[in-house]
């Protein structure tokens, strides 16, 4: 039988007829292989499409980075700079990794936003902590400054600037402008509010203004226009749209929610943003707002606002406040609170490792850093056990002992490092408002 098939073989092949012999129907599922796009990656905890926000620490804090058709809050600070520099750091790394972006403003023109973006670092990772730590450890008479209690020399060194592991985005110079070739090259949309208003408001028949209605139509039409929405095939490759609209909900936009605690347009932003969420979904597209939440009057609104984002960050600014000159706080310029962040594709989210966050500009760059070392902190304790032994709140102690949490205490009270009456005392002090 066996000889007989290979007869036929050599037959077919002499006659240059092909004969499949032992095949079946069954065939190899091969894995599917996620969307090949310039500047994004699935991300580690939920596998979901991100991109980067332009900062390394930021996006190590909200969990890798900023989820393709999602929405992310920044809630500004008092004088809208850093929150300002947020947004330009966020559409510096579209242009960067070829993104179309879209930028929308009712203050300033969006080309002078374009002009003031930083400019890229694309060879240089910064490596300023590392070098540092090394020229601490080789120089004595920095060793001999430096030292601190005995018992908290053989503490772990640990680093105080969050960053991944893998590198995810670029790194930017704040003190140049990106240059205009690098910006010309950019597929760019603009929206200035004063020029896209009719000089004649029409009548009111929706939930939301004129401003806000002309900006969701604008970006709708951007979207379907270059094929972000999967509508029209796409002739060049694909791409994320990145749009960026500053100070969202100012009084510029027309809306009232700053200086009414009754407003009239009371669901214009929270219908403009329950639109725009939908149209993110669909898309292949992310979307950051700057929004001046210390101006809104109804609390309420505001928390309505956060509900319908999926990030939301607040930055505090310690431009004008007593906290510039505490002491604990002199080596950065503000703090950062993570009010919220989304599940997306899992049950829990990605929660940062501390929540005491602090960001300061260098010279050059823009970070994010764990706010209270453990050296300062255990001279913190210090200087609250000294104050309980001397039963006094003067001045210079106070800002030091604000910082200390009463899980700190309550653990030293279990350690024995504390006695029953200076833990009664702080209690005390912390019921009366003292600290």
């Amino acid at each position: 039988m066996a000889a007989h098939m290979k007869n036929v073989n050599k037959a077919s092949l002499n006659q240059g007829v092909s004969v499949t012999v032992g095949t079946t129907s069954f065939q190899k599922k091969s894995r599917s292989k996620f969307v090949s796009i310039p500047g994004t990656r699935p991300s580690v905890q939920n596998g979901q499409l991100i991109v980067s926000t332009g900062v390394t620490s930021l996006d190590y804090v909200i969990g890798g980075g900023l989820a393709v058709g999602s929405l992310l809050l920044i809630e500004e600070d008092k004088y809208d700079s850093y929150s300002r520099m947020l947004l330009k750091y966020f559409l510096a790394e579209g242009v960067v990794c070829g993104h179309s972006l879209f930028i929308a403003s009712a203050k300033d023109h969006p080309d002078e936003i374009l002009k003031e973006l930083p400019a890229p670092l694309l060879d240089d990772v910064p490596n300023t902590n590392a070098e540092h730590l090394q020229k601490q450890g080789s120089d004595p008479e920095c060793q001999d400054s430096m030292k601190i209690a005995w018992r908290y020399q053989n503490l772990p060194q640990v680093q105080t600037t969050l960053a991944s592991s893998t590198r995810f985005g670029h790194y930017f110079d704040v003190s140049k402008s990106m240059n205009s070739e690098m910006r010309q090259a950019a597929r760019c949309d603009l929206f200035f509010l004063p020029s896209e208003l009719p000089l004649e408001s029409p009548e009111d028949i929706s939930r939301m203004n004129i401003g806000y209605t002309k900006l969701l139509r604008s970006i709708q039409g951007v979207i379907h226009r270059e094929g972000f929405d999967g509508a029209c095939l796409q002739n060049k490759p694909r791409s994320i749209l990145r749009i960026g609209i500053h100070s969202l909900g100012s009084a510029l936009w027309g809306d009232d929610i700053c200086y009414k605690e009754s407003p009239h347009y009371a669901h214009s932003l929270t219908t403009f943003l329950y639109s725009l969420r939908a149209l993110l979904r669909g898309s292949l597209s992310v979307c950051m707002v700057t929004v001046p939440s210390h101006l809104i009057q109804n609390k309420a609104i505001m928390s309505r606002v956060t509900k319908l984002c999926d990030t939301v960050i607040s930055l505090e600014s310690f431009r004008g406040s007593k906290r510039e000159t505490n002491p604990l706080y002199k080596e950065y310029h503000g703090l950062l609170h993570v009010k919220q962040i989304p599940h997306l594709n899992c049950l829990r989210c990605e929660v940062p490792d501390t929540k005491d966050l602090a960001f300061k500009l260098k010279r050059k760059q823009f970070t994010i850093e764990a706010s209270l070392k453990p050296w300062a902190k255990a001279r913190c304790v210090q200087i609250f056990k000294a104050s309980c032994l001397l039963n006094t709140t003067s001045a210079a102690l106070t800002p030091c002992i604000q910082s200390l949490k009463y899980a700190t205490i309550l653990s030293l009270k279990h350690r024995g490092e504390l006695t029953f009456s200076q833990f009664n005392l702080f209690t005390l002090k912390k019921r009366t408002r003292v600290l």
